[in-house]
């Protein structure tokens, strides 16, 4: 049998043709990020991976080699053992390590001798990554963006789901990242992931999306808690169509409500977050507001941070970032529900009839 190799960008068309996208590298890399769909088949795990290094460094490459060589042909035992006795003879795997080399190399050519058709990814890892940057960068300026906009706890959110709901193509850059965007947004028992594994969620987003249709997107700004929207998207976004969402003040501190209750049953937590305002707001205005907190007054606080703080900064930041904010059509739901947008979405108009925003 013959290896197949294939370069990265031949790679990122055809991704989809593969039956199996196997990660030979650790597990650490595997999670730090990945092709999409793929499975860790490491060949060195974390700690073997640690151990010939630190032989490469201390004794030499040659030694280092050879108890690697060891590690790695009893894990691709294991991996042949139990991850390739059932497969079929026409099963179609795509290998890949850091860059291209040893780590694959040795999984895809045991593979290749067993009779399966394999095809090794040229570069690795560290290729397909270029490669999909630079496809990333392609797409978002491909792609007809309608941002929507809004004051802090207009639904915006609500409305994307709303909108993919009834067919439209959208982009949940918040849901990608697992943070709110915001003072408040971290997602209680979820981590955000790495910008590597942010890059990539948003290129395979975006690389299934029809050119013909527009793609709804919330209004963020460059960083999304502690990982950034690339610059190729947040450029495309800037100068794109723009939809204001508008909800009344009560309306909004009671969706804000919901959507943080975690909060309403930790105020400790609620009062540790605030803190981050103190140097921007000044101390006693956040003692007021922690104390209410501590009072239960919990819709007062929200809704002072929105009048004082959240509205002026977004109001300010969307005149400045967004060219077509100024003449965004405002648009209203009846109320914050999930059924109120829903209607909205309706009337917008989405990618299943070809209506535009």
């Amino acid at each position: 049998m013959t290896l197949t190799v294939v370069a990265a960008d031949q790679a990122l068309r055809q991704l989809d043709a593969f039956d199996t996208i196997i990660d030979a590298r650790s597990e650490d890399e595997h999670q730090l990020d990945r092709l999409p769909g793929a499975v860790n088949w490491p060949t060195l795990n974390n700690a073997e991976r640690q151990e010939v290094g630190t032989v490469y460094k201390q004794v030499s490459a040659f030694e280092a080699r050879k108890r690697g060589a060891a590690m790695a042909a009893s894990n691709i035992g294991r991996h042949i053992a139990h991850r390739v006795l059932d497969k079929p003879r026409d099963w179609t795997p795509l290998v890949y390590c850091w860059r291209g080399g040893k780590r694959s190399g040795a999984l895809a050519l045991v593979l290749d001798q067993i009779g399966f058709r394999v095809t090794l990814l040229e570069g690795g890892y560290k290729a397909f990554r270029a490669a999909m940057l630079a496809d990333l960068d392609r797409l978002a300026g491909a792609l007809d963006f309608r941002v929507v906009c809004g004051t802090t706890g207009s639904g915006k959110t609500r409305l994307l789901h709303a909108l993919a709901q009834c067919g439209g193509q959208v982009v949940d850059l918040e849901a990608l990242a697992c943070h709110r965007s915001s003072v408040l947004g971290a997602v209680p028992g979820q981590v955000q992931p790495s910008q590597k594994r942010f890059d990539t969620l948003i290129w395979e987003a975006l690389r299934v999306l029809d050119h013909s249709h527009p793609v709804f997107v919330e209004s963020e700004s460059r960083k999304v808690g502690n990982v950034a929207v690339p610059v190729s998207l947040m450029s495309a976004m800037r100068s794109a169509t723009c939809l204001n969402l508008v909800l009344p003040d009560t309306q909004r501190v009671a969706l804000l409500m919901e959507d943080y209750a975690n909060f309403v049953q930790e105020p400790d937590a609620f009062c540790a977050r605030l803190e981050i305002l103190t140097q921007m707001l000044g101390k006693a205005l956040v003692q007021e507001w922690k104390t209410k907190v501590r009072n239960g007054d919990f819709e007062a606080v929200v809704m002072e941070l929105l009048t004082s703080h959240y509205d002026p900064v977004y109001l300010q930041s969307m005149r400045r970032n967004f060219l077509h904010f100024a003449q965004a059509r405002i648009v209203k739901p009846l109320d914050r529900s999930f059924g109120a947008m829903q209607q909205l979405a309706s009337r917008l108009g989405t990618a299943a009839t070809g209506a535009d925003g």
